[in-house]
């Protein structure tokens, strides 16, 4: 893999996106940072980092994603290319919040933003974001946030989580789409608070109960109501409260 080192940059997502909207980058170029200042998260959401302690990378993925409608499976597979490799570490009680935070027990560890565009000729290209918490244990005003080194009690060298979390995206899209379904049944699998009754709320401020039950092929969040329906929900529509 094309691996570009970077100390200090705003966003490694927009550097990366305009690197290839410059020049022919191969696939799963790779753009890392030991810090940024205006680091991506959902919906907007700032993501801060110590400098040197933790993961930020950005990955451009193409030739994989043929349509549109297809867009939700690339989360899919990021996100459980993450879960495997920490997985190889022993982090404990893994799952993922929908749609691609990484959780050990109650804490989230991670977050992917993935950004993509259209050229065209109506191909697609994707410039993966990843923060991952590894060595930093400082989260003072951060209640629901924790690192590998906190959970595990250990410290990483965050290159070789670099090369692994690259190589198992590789292999995660690799025969594509044979491998959709069973990817999307593992990603199910892993859903944080699946099947435990979890508060939500809505934009208006109003509150209700439902059970997580899946998501569906857009990645919209599937979730059983108390009336026994099954609602569907984009990520602006609900927000868990946990």
């Amino acid at each position: 893999m094309k691996l570009i080192k970077l100390d200090a940059i705003d966003s490694t997502n927009d550097f990366l996106k305009g690197l290839a909207s410059k020049q022919n980058l191969e696939n799963f170029t790779v753009v890392t940072a030991e810090s940024q200042s205006k680091g991506k998260g959902q919906m907007g959401a700032v993501w801060t980092s110590e400098k040197s302690k933790n993961l930020i990378m950005s990955v451009l993925v193409k030739d994989v994603l043929c349509n549109i409608d297809s867009i939700f499976n690339l989360n899919i597979a990021v996100s459980l290319a993450v879960i495997s490799v920490l997985e190889k570490y022993q982090i404990p009680k893994l799952s993922i919040k929908w749609p691609n935070d990484i959780m050990s027990d109650n804490k989230k560890i991670g977050g992917i933003l993935i950004e993509n565009s259209i050229k065209s000729d109506g191909s697609i290209f994707s410039i993966i974001g990843l923060g991952l918490n590894v060595n930093q244990t400082n989260f003072e005003n951060l209640p629901k946030a924790s690192s590998l080194a906190c959970v595990s009690a250990t410290s990483f060298n965050i290159s070789i989580l670099v090369q692994e979390i690259v190589s198992e995206m590789k292999e995660k899209t690799n025969n594509w789409p044979d491998t959709n379904s069973f990817h999307a049944k593992l990603y199910t699998q892993y859903l944080f608070k699946k099947g435990v009754p979890t508060a939500f709320s809505l934009p208006n401020g109003t509150a209700f109960m439902g059970l997580i039950q899946g998501v569906s092929g857009i990645g919209k969040l599937q979730v059983l109501l108390e009336d026994d329906s099954i609602q569907e929900f984009d990520i602006k529509e609900i927000q868990m409260l946990y």
